[in-house]
């Protein structure tokens, strides 16, 4: 095969054959002779096939059939556009375009043309050859717009009794008037649908294909401005192609919401591709789940905003409700009561839920949301809503309230993704319960979904609680096909933002309905690769958990079916369920650490006895068990919070493995009395002395981390110019403020255990260290900040602490964690866990394949 510069050079050696040949097209043949009758030929028509040459009566005839081609007349020196009105050439409509009988003069047509309130004046336009502005006092031309051209014609109308009226009779040729009176133009049913179909695929605007035409016509002269009138019949026949295409043209049902819209023929529909009166409640057992389950995705677009109107209460609408967007007055109602409650996010920082509250003051609307099926991309009938303020609650229940309630009678389960629906399904039934405007079908069951792209963007517990490689039914889908539903209609959003309110949305239905109708024709192959590529995997997923299934033990089989049942069954009312399929870290870290701890506990207590006696038992103490370690005066128990909003309770059980809480035979636990008892005044002044040192190392990380701190703001934070260094600052913040915490954590016991030894005054020097002692320091972090007058350090900032600790380290690494394990080895307990958690994640892929 060769290649596109192979033929390029076979081009360049026979381009002057090429151009030669090009200049003779534009010359009459020698003999000049019409291609019909052989006399004398002056017209060539550039639409008749090799542009053959006519003389006036056969060019007349042969495009009695043609009146849209374009001719141009023989000058004896090139050839001059001209039209087929010239050659006498007239439409007579009805009578199979032959002359009406009943009308012998044609003046009778004569009156005054109303369609348009514009004036042209002839003076505007240019002196020397140009297109012929027909101007017959005797029967006036009617403006043809067609895809070739504006053309000027003749049109006669038949005036038998019980003729049509002019406008009709145009539209039975094949013709749209632009006015219904005495129209003065029409546009031809071929050039409405090209420029729909130019509107769908290249999302021409309506003025940049008049001005298309305009140049076909004529590239240098003015012609009638139909600008505006290409725009409002070309919303009139969509209206009639709706109706025709959905069965309500021969028929005189009128349309009901969503009735003038197509929908996903794979989706469950009862009464279409499901039998009514075989609902899920009556299928057997082994019946698919996913048969009866209604897969929906959520998603909004600020692509497509809508300018404020100039009238709006002088607009029109064609098709309020019948097709995606919903009807306006139910919907404004529903808006008018709902309670716009603003929800800050607990999981990461959202746009659709912290900039739900966004408003531009010129945008009647800023942007669109709505419903589609997550399988195949085709929008949910009635579903599709306007914004006013952002992508607001109130907002997607309505349009998930009528994407459930489309079509759904004997559907008991759907599954609902949607970009942040961990906290927009928190409190959905109430807000439904609660709105007299929502509603869903009885004993639906919803199942919160997030896409796998937006999920990644979540806490790490959202991803198995709401991915969709988790939810039984889902299949192989990713939950975010919507965002590539948005590409088609943010090619036209832009020539429909200044739009009327009804055209906007009706130009959106026609676009959505064209998104359909093109995933229904292609839905086929679709299916059939999807099916390949199922079968695939099924035998490749179910060999690779029956490898693994078979080196487990049955009994942890069994265990874990069960454990997967009871997650799945109870992920409705509590999604922490689904915890089972991910390996919890944090208790992994914490039974490492323990673990290490207890190492060194029992090696100390192993070595006691050399220096305490052995009369000393080491689990020997003086007073309960302290589990905050703190004195009222020094509570940090609340510091953790920022960062553990989840606390485990089992951390706290008392069953639990917890070394930190043993209580060492130390001077200052034993008590004063106990080592006076037993002779250790010398071992109180070693510890004093420890706990001094330690105090010091303490109070001088605290310092060297605040100074940290303040750095961070002035040289980073305050500098930052995206959110992503903004964010990778503060994270730097929380970094610094973990190691802040658990040094004050440190001061704060040393002190407590100072008080219990004699023989010193260090309570004096050792102050009490409170939270707000713990602020950076406000003259490195902001040197212009008001309200520094009076302004004086911490304590501890001036008092003399050496320096018993060297480097900056701000967070000490983990190793990988373990699980705790109270009798058998901690090691193979989290083996085992991790084991458990692939088990379930490959089962889990095997269940969407079969």
């Amino acid at each position: 095969m060769q290649s596109q510069n192979e033929y390029l050079r076979q081009w360049k050696r026979k381009f002057k054959d090429y151009i030669n040949l090009l200049m003779v097209r534009e010359t009459p043949p020698l003999d000049q002779l019409c291609e019909v009758c052989k006399k004398d030929g002056v017209y060539k028509c550039h639409r008749c096939f090799n542009e053959p040459l006519f003389c006036t009566e056969c060019c007349r005839t042969q495009h009695q059939r043609h009146p849209f081609h374009r001719i141009s007349q023989w000058t004896g020196s090139f050839f001059q556009e001209t039209s087929l009105m010239k050659v006498g050439l007239h439409i007579h409509l009805a009578h199979d375009g032959t002359p009406c009988p009943s009308s012998t003069e044609y003046s009778s047509d004569l009156f005054e043309w109303s369609d348009t309130d514009e004036h042209i004046d002839h003076n505007d336009y240019p002196e020397g050859t140009s297109i012929p502005l027909v101007a017959d006092s005797d029967h006036p031309a009617t403006t043809i717009v067609d895809k070739s051209s504006v053309h000027s014609v003749s049109i006669w109308y038949c005036h038998c009794p019980g003729a049509l009226n002019p406008d009709m009779q145009l539209f039975q040729a094949g013709l749209f008037p632009a006015s219904f009176t005495r129209p003065k133009t029409a546009f031809t049913f071929s050039v409405l649908d090209d420029f729909l179909l130019d509107n769908l695929e290249c999302g021409t605007s309506a003025m940049n294909y008049y001005s298309k035409i305009w140049r076909l016509t004529s590239s240098i002269f003015p012609l009638m401005d139909r600008y505006r009138e290409l725009m409002r019949t070309a919303r009139q026949w969509c209206q009639c192609k709706l109706y025709k295409w959905h069965g309500f043209a021969h028929k005189n049902d009128e349309p009901k919401t969503g009735d003038l819209a197509l929908f996903c023929p794979a989706c469950p529909q009862p009464g279409i591709n499901l039998d009514r009166s075989t609902g899920m409640a009556t299928q057997p057992d082994d019946t698919p789940s996913w048969l009866f389950t209604r897969t929906l995705v959520m998603d909004g677009n600020f692509k497509a905003e809508h300018l404020h109107l100039v009238n709006p209460s002088d607009e029109v609408s064609l098709i309020d409700g019948l097709a995606f967007m919903v009807g306006d007055e139910r919907y404004k109602s529903h808006l008018a009561v709902a309670q716009d409650h603003v929800q800050k996010s607990d999981c990461n920082n959202h746009h659709a839920v912290n900039q739900a509250n966004a408003s531009r003051q010129k945008l009647e609307a800023t942007g669109i949301g709505g419903c589609a099926c997550a399988r195949h991309g085709c929008f949910v009938p009635h579903s599709m809503v306007d914004f006013q303020k952002g992508e607001r609650q109130m907002n997607m229940d309505y349009a998930l309230s009528q994407a459930l309630n489309y079509n759904t009678d004997g559907i008991s389960r759907a599954i609902m993704f949607y970009d942040i629906n961990c906290q927009y399904n928190k409190f959905l039934k109430d807000r439904i319960a609660s709105s007299m405007y929502l509603s869903i079908p009885i004993g639906m069951d919803i199942i919160p979904g997030i896409g796998l792209w937006h999920v990644h963007g979540h806490q790490d517990s959202c991803y198995v609680r709401y991915a969709s490689n988790f939810i039984h039914g889902t299949g192989r889908i990713d939950g975010e096909i919507m965002e590539t539903l948005w590409a088609s209609l943010n090619i036209i959003s832009p020539s429909a933002r200044g739009m009327g309110t009804p055209h906007h949305k009706e130009v959106l239905d026609y676009q959505m309905n064209d998104s359909n109708f093109m995933k229904m024709i292609c839905i086929t192959k679709f299916l059939c690769r999807k099916f390949k590529e199922a079968v695939q995997g099924a035998a490749e997923s179910t060999l690779s958990f029956q490898n693994l299934n078979e080196t487990v033990q049955p009994a942890m089989v069994i265990l874990w079916e069960a454990e997967e049942a009871v997650a799945q069954a109870n992920r409705l009312e509590d999604p922490t369920a689904m915890d089972i399929y991910e390996v919890r870290l944090e208790k992994g870290k914490l039974a490492r650490l323990r673990d290490k701890l207890q190492t060194r506990i029992t090696s100390f207590l192993e070595m006691a006895p050399t220096y305490l006696g052995f009369a000393v038992d080491g689990n020997e103490q003086d007073s309960p068990v302290d589990t905050v370690h703190n004195s009222p005066d020094e509570d940090y128990s609340d510091l953790d919070d920022d960062h553990n909003p989840d606390p485990d309770p089992e951390t706290h059980h008392a069953s639990i493995f917890q070394p930190e809480l043993t209580i060492l035979p130390l001077p200052s636990n034993l008590g004063i009395v106990r080592c006076n008892e037993l002779g250790l005044t010398d071992l109180m002044k070693e510890e004093t002395a420890l706990r001094e040192g330690q105090a010091n190392d303490a109070l001088h990380a605290i310092r060297v981390h605040l100074g940290d701190k303040a750095v961070i703001f002035r040289n980073t934070i305050r500098s930052a110019k995206s959110q992503a260094s903004s964010t990778r600052a503060w994270t730097q913040v929380c970094s610094v403020e973990m190691v802040v915490n658990l040094n004050a954590r440190i001061y704060s016991k040393c002190r407590l255990q100072l008080a219990k030894l004699p023989d010193h005054n260090l309570l004096k020097k050792y102050l009490p260290l409170k939270k707000e002692h713990l602020k950076a320091n406000t003259a490195v972090a902001d040197p212009n900040a008001r309200g520094q007058r009076d302004a004086t350090l911490t304590w501890f900032w001036s008092i003399n602490v050496q320096g018993d600790t060297s480097g900056n380290d701000w967070m000490t690494e983990c190793e990988y964690p373990a699980y705790p394990l109270i009798l058998g080895d901690p090691v193979s307990h989290i083996a085992t866990t991790v084991y458990q958690v692939n088990w379930l994640r490959t089962k889990a892929l095997c269940d969407q394949l079969e």
